[in-house]
């Protein structure tokens, strides 16, 4: 796994929380923010977006990596994310699987509400996931 330091590691914290604050969930009420950290040490934050056909909001999650893809970046080394819930609440399955198209050797951060954290490996929130890899792997020949 990527090490980050303590200072990145508050840095996407504060960042998250930033953008909690930001989230437009009209529909839901359930704010999300999420803050990326960079193999370079640059830093991408997003929030949730809904929108009144459901299928069309975006996470918080995916915002932030959308985010930092578009600027050029596709190497990560952690994410947090904060919620307004009292426990821990880790991201989708969509978010999920975003989440391993960018590698499996990073963490995510779950922020509670008191800034504290719980650090789960990406690869561990999405065992047997499809990836890029899956991709090159052998197929059945077709006739």
């Amino acid at each position: 796994m990527a090490e980050i330091t303590d200072s990145q590691l508050q840095a996407i914290i504060t960042a998250a929380i930033v953008s909690k604050d930001r989230a437009y969930c009209p529909y839901s009420h359930f704010r999300v923010g999420a803050a990326i950290l960079c193999e370079d040490g640059s830093i991408y934050s997003g929030c949730n977006v809904e929108n009144a056909s459901h299928g069309l909001s975006v996470c918080a999650e995916r915002v932030a990596i959308f985010k930092a893809v578009s600027e050029g970046y596709r190497k990560f080394k952690a994410m947090a994310v904060a919620c307004d819930t009292m426990g821990e609440q880790a991201s989708c399955g969509a978010c999920r699987q975003f989440f391993v198209e960018f590698g499996t050797d990073w963490d995510l951060y779950i922020v509670r509400q008191n800034r504290t954290w719980k650090k789960v490996p990406v690869l561990d929130l999405l065992p047997m996931h499809f990836g890029p890899s899956s991709l090159q792997e052998e197929r059945v020949k077709l006739e």
